[in-house]
């Protein structure tokens, strides 16, 4: 799903390799080094790109508070603290997820090309932000992968019959390259919406869609203040019980089985950061003995596209085509950036010690 349901005609649109620009030039001024700078505006732009606002650009303001808090460590890389062949243990030491998740999936993506196959879990790395990222990543190599994240200590969703807050947004991934073609990937949050799909439509002042949240007594509402104001509310899981139980195994694999942590009422975080664990298995196809596979994987996709559209539906849309479609218009016609946003972004890169001055002028570049 995209921000579509939440963006708006008139809203101030600025060209990606601007955004790109600004995004770089603001970790540069917080003390990241230029290629660390660069692999966050990279990952934050390209979500925007793909229509992803929720883990794009917005997210900066969250980040700098957390390096204010003294919780997102600058210039850190991903550690590999143990090697079993084709399972490898990665400590993220609360670097820029953008970072540490980058040199993981490089770390499994060379060992699954030498051996067919190989499991990384990534645990205390700083928010990772958009992971159909990861997979693409993957995907481009020639590889397979699927993805188990949680966000630690961080609850924003109701357990199905719950009322409560209790568990993260928790996303689940897949990839499936095909030669001469985009990759397939399906990426979705646990919850019938993302957190920063809230925030994006807070800002907005727009509603979010019927049956994605619930206020602090357990009632439905489609009023976004409930994330973002006391008394808070929560995010209901996706599909009922079958998102919850989905949101559960992800929390097992990547905080539990990965050795990060689970959320519980010891976890529970108080500080700006976003803490990810994710447990990522990536697959060389041509390990398997499938000599048809891309075949009867296009196949599948031509039955499945060729199917009589229902009332009121004008396409059938492959994993991952959604975003490719808005990529390419917010490509030529610039990426919107709403007026709340960008406020709190430019606020965030004086916090992080921008000049004024210079902040204006990326400013004036928004329109």
């Amino acid at each position: 799903m995209t921000d579509k349901e939440f963006a708006g005609s008139t809203t101030p649109r600025i060209a990606a390799d601007q955004l790109h620009a600004f995004v770089r030039a603001i970790w540069e001024q917080a003390g990241s080094a230029p290629r660390e700078a660069e692999l966050v505006a990279d990952h934050l732009v390209a979500a925007n790109l793909t229509g992803h606002d929720s883990h794009g650009v917005g997210m900066i303001p969250r980040y700098a508070a957390s390096l204010a808090d003294g919780q997102l460590q600058l210039n850190l890389h991903a550690e590999v603290v143990k090697d079993a062949g084709a399972v490898l243990t990665v400590e993220g030491h609360k670097g820029f997820g953008q970072v540490v998740a980058f040199e993981a999936m490089e770390a499994g993506i060379a060992r699954a090309q030498r051996i067919g196959i190989c499991a990384v879990g990534l645990r205390g790395a700083h928010h990772i932000g958009r992971i159909g990222h990861w997979a693409e990543q993957c995907a481009r190599a020639g590889l397979v992968s699927f993805h188990f994240v949680n966000v630690a200590g961080d609850p924003l969703v109701a357990p199905f019959g719950g009322a409560d807050r209790r568990i993260g947004t928790n996303p689940f991934c897949a990839a499936y390259p095909r030669p001469g073609k985009p990759p397939l990937v399906l990426d979705f949050a646990t919850s019938t919406v993302a957190y920063g799909k809230t925030r994006v439509a807070y800002n907005q002042g727009k509603q979010v869609p019927p049956g994605a949240l619930i206020d602090h007594e357990g009632l439905p509402t489609a009023d976004p203040k409930v994330m973002h104001e006391e008394p808070f509310g929560s995010l209901t899981p996706f599909g009922g019980h079958k998102g919850f139980g989905l949101a559960a195994m992800c929390e097992i694999f990547s905080g539990a089985l990965a050795g990060g942590f689970t959320t519980h009422a010891d976890t529970l975080g108080t500080t700006n950061a976003i803490i990810n664990c994710m447990l990522s298995v990536i697959i060389d196809p041509a390990a398997f003995d499938a000599p048809d596979a891309q075949a009867e994987a296009d196949a599948f996709i031509a039955w499945v596209k060729a199917s009589p559209l229902a009332a009121g539906v004008d396409h059938i849309y492959e994993p991952g085509e959604p975003e490719r479609v808005t990529r390419a218009e917010r490509e030529a016609q610039g990426i919107p950036v709403d007026a709340a946003t960008w406020t709190q972004i430019c606020t965030a890169a004086l916090a992080v010690g921008m000049h004024a001055d210079e902040v204006a002028r990326w400013s004036a570049l928004l329109k």
